[in-house]
């Protein structure tokens, strides 16, 4: 049954984990905004498939990097769904493959500002929402980090150490928070996805990813979107875990 107090919010929602994470919300009995940063047409279809099933959602467009659209995205969601009780910090990107020695400035403090600084800032309106010393009943965040996070960057030398990196501090940023707001009311997991079939390998400069690395996987297949979403909506229903994270690499 639909249960009008549980709401979502999911970054990047509009394809691969992150719609496939929206859409299983939806079946959980949440209310989801649908996050985007630039392609309406796919969130709006994300939308549209939550309300053909009976659910409530909206589609949001926002940079998870700009202050000003983070803060405007969870006023939003107050204004049209009610206060948020579980954010997925999805949204990220990846870049081609590259050593240090070649990286510029302006390619690491992008990655850095959408993989990192994003979720710290919807972290914290979610906070200032959820926490019980801001009036709130609790809630949940789930980041999703990646196996690169202690991979070195997950294709090895000259690959994408700064994705990697950007990563970690994803790993140390949920355990740090889990501590920090438990008092709260408020869990902090991660999930951390191995090869998953999505279009982040072509933007990545690595589209043939996918069919390469079966066999490198014990269980013998490459992750879905679906395989991603059932593990953050497990960190999110689990009542009594904070600080974990959630290996879904097919045995990587």
């Amino acid at each position: 049954m639909f249960c009008m107090d549980k709401v979502m919010i999911v970054t990047g929602g509009s394809r691969g984990i992150g719609a496939a994470t929206s859409l299983m919300a939806a079946k959980y009995g949440y209310a989801v905004a649908v996050n985007y940063r630039g392609n309406r047409e796919a969130a709006e279809a994300v939308v549209s498939a939550i309300e053909k099933d009976g659910g409530r959602a909206i589609a949001v467009q926002a940079d998870v990097s700009n202050e000003a659209d983070v803060v405007a995205l969870f006023q939003a969601v107050d204004e049209h769904l009610g206060p948020v009780t579980a954010l997925v910090n999805n949204a990220g990107i990846v870049d081609e493959p590259s050593p240090v020695a070649d990286m510029s400035a302006e390619r690491i403090e992008r990655m850095m500002k959408i993989n990192v600084v994003g979720p710290f800032l919807c972290a914290r309106e979610a906070i200032r929402r959820m926490g019980t010393e801001h009036g709130g009943a609790g809630g949940v965040i789930v980041n999703v980090s990646s196996a690169a996070s202690h991979a070195g960057g997950g294709g090895g030398a000259g690959t994408y150490i700064d994705y990697g990196a950007s990563k970690g501090a994803i790993d140390t940023f949920t355990e740090g928070l889990a501590r920090e707001v438990a008092g709260e009311k408020i869990r902090v997991n991660a999930v951390r996805p191995g090869v998953i079939d999505t279009e982040i390998h072509a933007s990545g400069g690595q589209p043939d990813k996918p069919q390469q690395a079966p066999a490198k996987i014990p269980l013998g297949r490459i992750g879905t979107p679906e395989d991603i979403a059932e593990a953050i909506l497990y960190l999110t229903e689990a009542e009594f875990t904070t600080g974990a994270f959630l290996d879904v690499d097919g045995g990587v």
